[in-house]
């Protein structure tokens, strides 16, 4: 595995001279949680580079500043330096947070720099000096994708090999390994078309130093997947959230896919998630174990889950952060609607894994989130909810061990559930955010401003008919 964890410059030197680096990436992200890049000539790596930083236009990036301010510094980790697996020109690419070159400081607006501030935070409670996280991404990849909205016309097309309504379809031959939906959950060759292609994707994610666990089709047809990856401090995986979806993304398009991380994309399917273990440790030993009480937890780790079912509708307009998150978020697709704990139970959407019996691997498993998500900002945001509750000994609601996508309708209606729109979540996270704030984590310019953006992407949707309107309406 080629990782790196570079402690000084020489050792970076020396890594790109063994690699024939001819140019580097600087890579930082904005507010939505896009990755952007600016490359320079190798010639340019300097060990001054790492303290000047690298000037850009912040004006142009989301959720940065305004044009009459837009002066900024990307400044590298030099720890986070990777070997690009996909490109052949060899390329390092280096993680960046934004520093302000008037004041000098780190600037305030970076999601990056909102994660440091976040562990840091963690750190000043004196509850925990790690927070880890463990997100597992799902995705969709597709053999043909079309999408178009204007004045005059508005569809989206998608087609998978592999997708069960392909059954029917002429392809001399059609040799019928097609997957039903809902039923696509690990099955092996020739059903499953894409394991190899995950392999590559498995490949490459250990050479940039992100060790994988597992990987296998997911329940959807048409080509969904998922490969489990280790968990990693908050920071550190946000930044191997990043390159996980790049790699994902760079190694479908050269076996001719494409892949997405939409929640989603296929109407009466199941959706793609990203399932969110997370865990506290201190001075090195676990905080969520206590064997004697259920599913295993400590005080604190059932106060975690306090705080996290208590704030979660507003977590979730940064970890369910698009309107397509709540076509997802419905029942009957597995999905977790309900706003309850408990071990083992899926339906849940707070879940406690029991496979393993160790104090190490004592985890909660939040399972509401998707990979549409910025990940500086929702996992600070997970982290600072579960951090509320600890420090206020929030109980959470009694743990269900029922499928309670059985549960009679008045048993059912009684349990809390996750907002059932963007719209709710962001009111939500307007009445609710001060335990973003009072840690100067977050600002509440910064929130106000994401909500202004989320506020915007509902209004355009809002005005625009779609193809199921005119089914409904054309005749009317």
């Amino acid at each position: 595995m080629r990782g790196y964890l570079v402690m000084n410059f020489n050792e970076l030197k020396k890594i790109v001279d063994e690699n024939d680096v001819r140019r580097v990436d600087l890579r930082v992200t904005d507010m939505p949680g896009r990755w952007q890049q600016f490359t320079i000539p190798v010639e340019r790596l300097t060990e001054d580079l790492f303290d000047e930083g690298q000037g850009f236009d912040g004006s142009s990036l989301r959720g940065f500043q305004e044009i009459h301010e837009s002066d900024m510094l990307l400044i590298p980790d030099m720890e986070s330096a990777r070997i690009e697996p996909i490109s052949e020109i060899g390329t390092l690419v280096i993680t960046c947070s934004v520093k302000d070159p008037i004041t000098g400081e780190e600037y305030g607006r970076d999601p990056r720099t909102i994660a440091k501030k976040a562990e840091a935070y963690m750190k000043e409670t004196g509850i925990a000096d790690t927070a880890n996280f463990g997100p597992e991404l799902e995705f969709f990849l597709f053999d043909d994708v079309r999408f178009e909205q204007s004045q005059q016309t508005a569809f989206y097309y998608i087609d998978s090999i592999e997708a069960h309504w392909n059954s029917g379809r002429d392809e001399a031959p059609n040799l019928g390994y097609k997957i039903p939906g809902k039923e696509g959950y690990a099955p092996v060759a020739p059903f499953d078309t894409l394991r190899d292609v995950r392999w590559e994707m498995h490949e490459a994610l250990h050479s940039v130093g992100i060790p994988t666990e597992v990987s296998h089709h997911e329940v959807a047809t048409a080509g969904q997947g998922e490969i489990a990856t280790k968990y990693n401090s908050l920071v550190k995986k946000a930044d191997e959230f990043q390159w996980y979806k790049y790699i994902v993304r760079n190694v479908a398009k050269d076996n001719g896919m494409v892949a997405t991380f939409m929640p989603k994309p296929i109407f009466n399917d199941n959706g793609t998630g990203m399932h969110t273990h997370q865990s506290l440790w201190k001075d090195g030993k676990p905080l969520f174990f206590n064997g004697d009480n259920y599913g295993g937890l400590s005080d604190t780790a059932r106060h975690y889950i306090g705080g996290l079912l208590k704030h979660a509708p507003a977590v979730l307009a940064f970890a369910a952060p698009s309107t397509n998150s709540y076509k997802r978020l419905v029942p009957g697709f597995e999905a977790p609607v309900n706003l309850v704990y408990s071990a083992r139970n899926r339906s849940a959407v707070i879940r406690i894994s029991t496979y393993d019996k160790s104090p190490a691997s004592k985890r909660i498993e939040f399972r509401a989130p998707d990979p549409t998500c910025n990940p500086y900002l929702a996992f600070s945001a997970m982290l600072l909810a579960g951090l509320d509750g600890v420090q206020n000994k929030i109980e959470p609601p009694d743990p269900v061990d029922e499928n309670i996508y059985e549960l009679p309708d008045a048993e059912a209606a009684k349990l809390a559930k996750v907002p059932g729109s963007l719209s709710e979540s962001l009111h939500a996270l307007e009445n609710d955010n001060d335990f973003l704030t009072a840690s100067g984590v977050f600002t509440s310019e910064y929130i106000q401003d994401y909500l202004d953006m989320k506020n915007q992407e509902i209004n355009e949707l809002s005005m625009r008919p779609t193809p199921y309107e005119y089914e409904l309406y054309f005749d009317a």
